[in-house]
């Protein structure tokens, strides 16, 4: 098993062994960032899923592009952000709203 500051780590395969895999990770050490490579067991290691939500995007705009050809329209491709919530009432129930402050600092003699 690798040590603790490569769990959880993002690296790039650079060799496949029948039962290891070296693995490029960047570390940092002081105020550097270097590119370590390891050696870890295959079942220490899983698949990011960090491109998955680039490649649904992509598969969906690609059918939007083929829609709006065939209707002749145009249609916005970029990302968007997630809208704001809606407004609404937060109902308390019969309870009086508490004001909430910081308390006072008290300096010890």
């Amino acid at each position: 098993m690798s040590h603790k500051c490569y769990h959880g780590k993002t690296g790039r395969v650079y060799s496949v062994t029948h039962h290891t895999v070296g693995i490029v990770i960047n570390k940092q050490v002081k105020g550097k960032i270097l590119a370590k490579r390891i050696n870890v067991h295959t079942e220490h290691i899983k698949h990011s899923k960090s491109r998955d939500s680039l490649l649904k995007c992509v598969k969906e705009n690609d059918q939007k592009k083929k829609d709006t050809e065939e209707k002749g329209t145009q249609v916005q491709l970029k990302c968007q952000p997630a809208p704001p919530r809606e407004a609404h009432f937060v109902r308390t129930k019969g309870k009086e709203p508490e004001l909430l402050e910081p308390i006072p600092c008290e300096f010890m003699p």
